[in-house]
């Protein structure tokens, strides 16, 4: 299908209240019709809202586009999670839409990595469990099981944006930092890579979780690798839900072989504010639980708005797709002074030939051209002089393997 509507007629869905800093990016850009909720709609009204043609949809972690979602808005050309995660979007099959998915991997790195320092300072401390026997009218004053952090090594289980971040403030403060990644990363200021996770739980005072949510990390903290761990030790995870085995270490801590935790992601978390929540954490001694709040700071949250929404504008603007996490990256100038028609296709052979002839037989020149692929798609770019296109446009739609045709003004 072909989009050359102009951007006022645009209809820009963003849920569960992602920041007005994104609302401002989409307005400077000219485009007005947004709708803006404060939460996420349930499946029966996300995919009603979908099906009245909205173009571009802002979602955060609760709502998931599902590939029966997907198939309920034909109209939607681009996804922006405003958030670092992609796992609530059904990627594949939005690639196989012609729908590009963009995300926020920096914008929040600072804020989930200061958390995760307060976090494990106040757990050296004790802290956590002082200020509730504090809230109960009991004074605990005592040095007992207390330490600084100074000295500490910090044991890093991934090390992509936040846990290199993390590393530098930790060695900051005095702390030894190793780590462990599946692959290898350069190390930051003083920092060592160790070979396996089993030696850095083995090393670490304090583990602390940045790794996504993927099959070979789902429960990658379970009994066997506490055991592994330090008597005394403190963990925390700040990165996907299902990474830790909550039951396993709830007992654990009842032992004393851990010493504390901060969890702030849940393998089943609360859909909204009002629903209750559960974990078998709650109730025990030197644990902070946060509601997934690692990047819930105003700055996190206005640069993530800023950060997706550009994204967002600049595909629908001039094509390009430059840091979508499932679509071919490209890179585009700006086209003034020419259209530029961007080409959706299954990856298969033939398909810029049948382009290339439909523009020969058409008498029409192309200025500019640019193709990238992935292993299912191709996305081919091409700048002509302005013109009468919508003949042109209709015989590329007809070429066999189209996904989708839209023409840029």
């Amino acid at each position: 299908m072909s989009y050359s509507l102009a951007k006022d007629a645009m209809k820009i869905l963003l849920l569960e209240g992602v920041h007005d800093s994104a609302v401002q990016v989409f307005q400077q850009a000219g485009y007005t019709d947004i709708e803006h909720h404060k939460k996420a709609l349930e499946p029966a009204e996300l995919k009603a809202k979908l099906a009245e043609g909205v173009r571009m949809v802002g979602i955060r972690s609760r709502t998931q586009l599902t590939a029966d979602v997907l198939q309920a808005a034909p109209k939607l050309f681009a996804i922006g999670c405003f958030c670092i995660g992609t796992n609530q979007v059904d990627v594949a099959a939005a690639e196989q839409a012609g729908v590009p998915v963009f995300n926020a991997p920096f914008a929040n790195t600072r804020s989930v990595a200061e958390l995760v320092l307060a976090e494990m300072m106040l757990l050296l401390r004790r802290v956590p469990e002082k200020s509730q026997l504090a809230h109960q009218g009991v004074w605990q004053k005592s040095a007992q099981d207390c330490f600084e952090v100074r000295g500490k090594t910090l044991g890093i289980v991934g090390y992509g944006h936040i846990g290199s971040q993390l590393s530098v403030l930790a060695e900051g403060l005095g702390m030894r930092v190793k780590f462990y990644d599946i692959e290898h990363k350069l190390p930051m200021g003083n920092a060592e890579a160790v070979p396996s996770m089993q030696a850095l739980l083995a090393l670490s005072d304090i583990v602390s979780l940045h790794v996504p949510a993927t099959e070979q990390t789902e429960n990658i903290i379970d009994a066997q690798a506490i055991k592994a761990m330090k008597p005394g030790v403190v963990l925390i995870n700040a990165s996907r839900g299902k990474v830790v085995d909550l039951d396993a270490l709830a007992e654990a801590i009842k032992v004393k072989h851990v010493a504390g935790a901060a969890i702030d992601v849940f393998p089943v978390e609360p859909g909204s504010n009002v629903e209750p929540f559960r974990s078998p954490l709650q109730t025990l001694p030197n644990v902070i639980l946060t509601p997934h709040v690692g990047g819930s700071t105003m700055e996190a949250q206005a640069g993530i708005g800023v950060e997706v929404a550009e994204k967002l504008v600049k595909y629908s603007d001039n094509g390009s797709t430059l840091m979508s996490v499932n679509f071919p990256q490209v890179a585009l100038p700006t086209h003034t002074g020419r259209h530029r028609i961007l080409h959706i296709h299954h990856n298969q052979p033939g398909v810029l030939n049948a382009i290339n002839q439909i523009f020969s037989e058409q008498h029409i020149n192309i200025a500019a051209q640019y193709l990238q692929t992935t292993a299912t798609i191709g996305y081919v770019v091409m700048d002509v002089a302005s013109g009468e296109t919508d003949a042109l446009v209709k015989a590329l739609k007809q070429v066999s393997g189209t996904i989708r045709c839209r023409v840029l003004f």
